[in-house]
């Protein structure tokens, strides 16, 4: 059986695998500020990447009884963390449509435990065959890294969601879900804020690498759907009936939603630009470059142009070198 590989914590990435998933309505956004999620509402979950390390002090409050609703699997292979951080908030948010194959997933396994669950997922071939798409090429195996991983930091992925008025924390290492307290559609997103800046406090001291993603409604159908209502609301105005009343407010209120509606159009722009940075960006993610380097070298090597390419590239280095130590 093929195996899982890691992936980057990346909202593109993570943007194309869900599409690839057959999920529609839905993209990633990466957060700097938890405050800035609220301009871009609704959130349907967050992903935090952190390093990984065992936890010290009281026990987390976790449910090791079924909840009524709540899907939650057990971490069955390391690599697949990503992916199923994913699926954590996927899977429990059913105003998201999720498509038929994770539709079918949630189905066929809503009965298991977790254990059984994290099997399924493991052995599920579209969910892995569209995980392992964004697998990077590794054309030299160091024969060390390869037969041993002391010294390397693992990171781990783990998920927030709200769920029938609770907040919960989705680890799959963990026996069950964490339950964080009580929260609504409305304000979970106040609720997560301190649980994660706990979470961060504890490596402040001797790590910065920390990423938290949001999972979101798609930008561009929501601006859409906000200009078919502000143009239904324009041509209202426009009508002889709703002139007839005043025709300076009436003015008034068309060069405002004009106005929105410019706006909307210039977002509508960025997120196309944006997308299409994504997608290039998960070209380059996956292609291998190596036979490119290798025949650029080789036909510099014909030419006798390799060794004063190198000569300059070492002058420049122990230049940089000096300066370096000056500073």
């Amino acid at each position: 059986m093929a195996g899982w590989c890691t992936i980057e914590s990346d909202p593109g990435l993570f943007t194309e695998l869900i599409a690839k998933f057959g999920v529609k309505g839905v993209q990633v956004e990466e957060c700097y500020d938890l405050d800035s999620f609220d301009k871009i509402k609704p959130v349907y979950g967050l992903i935090f990447l952190f390093k990984w390390q065992t936890e010290k002090g009281s026990p987390r409050p976790v449910v090791e009884q079924p909840i009524p609703g709540l899907y939650f699997a057990t971490q069955m292979i390391s690599d697949a963390c990503a992916t199923q951080a994913i699926l954590s908030i996927l899977l429990n948010r059913p105003e998201i449509d999720v498509g038929p194959v994770l539709r079918n997933f949630r189905d066929f396994t809503m009965d298991f435990a977790p254990d059984d669950r994290g099997m399924a997922l493991t052995n599920s071939i579209e969910i892995r065959n569209a995980h392992n798409e964004f697998k990077r090429p590794e054309p030299f195996v160091v024969e060390s890294k390869k037969n041993s991983s002391d010294g390397e930091d693992a990171f781990h992925f783990i998920t927030y969601i709200p769920h029938n008025g609770f907040l919960y924390e989705l680890d799959g290492l963990q026996r069950g879900p964490v339950l964080l307290g009580e929260c609504d559609l409305t304000n979970w997103l106040d609720k997560v804020k301190p649980h994660i800046e706990e979470r961060i406090a504890k490596y402040s001291q001797s790590e910065i690498r920390f990423n938290l993603l949001g999972l979101i409604a798609n930008r561009k159908e929501i601006y859409l759907k906000r200009i078919a209502e502000l143009q239904v609301k324009q041509s209202i105005q426009s009508s002889p009936e709703a002139n007839g009343d005043s025709m300076d407010t009436s003015a008034d209120n068309s060069g405002s939603i004009a106005a929105e509606i410019a706006e909307l159009q210039a977002n509508i722009t960025e997120e196309d630009e944006k997308f299409k940075r994504w997608k290039v960006e998960n070209i380059r993610r996956k292609h291998n470059y190596v036979p490119f380097v290798f025949h650029l070298m080789k036909m510099l090597a014909e030419k006798d142009a390799l060794n004063g390419l190198v000569s300059k590239a070492v002058e420049k280095w122990e230049m940089n070198k000096k300066s370096a130590v000056k500073s």
